[in-house]
């Protein structure tokens, strides 16, 4: 049971992790990555861990424990979540908008 609930929560880092480096590589929108910032680079890298993501939990063998899979693989998810909504592997910079009107409160002033 234990490597189903390792292998499984590792299978849910990763396919959390490849999912935005997938979307914006078919979005054509860059995105920071260590292979590179450009969508070709991420939607490569995006795929790729979609793919290992996939082998890891066949490799849990997530049939025997079901209940274990799933929660150790949704755990890993939330956490690599988290992680990309919080700091990301890059930091979080503040998008420059200098200029630019918001719709909610008018012009901004700096």
């Amino acid at each position: 049971m234990g490597q189903t609930i390792i292998l499984s929560f590792l299978g849910g880092v990763m396919g959390g992790n490849a999912l935005p480096h997938f979307v914006r590589g078919i979005t054509r929108e860059r995105y920071p990555n260590m292979t590179g910032n450009g969508p070709l680079s991420n939607f490569v890298s995006g795929w790729a861990g979609l793919v290992l993501a996939v082998l890891l939990v066949y490799w849990a063998h997530a049939d025997r424990h079901p209940v274990w899979a799933f929660g150790s693989a949704a755990f890993g998810v939330l956490l690599i979540g988290l992680f990309h909504a919080g700091p990301g592997a890059f930091g979080r910079r503040e998008p420059q908008h200098a200029g630019l009107a918001d719709e909610t409160t008018g012009p901004r002033s700096e």
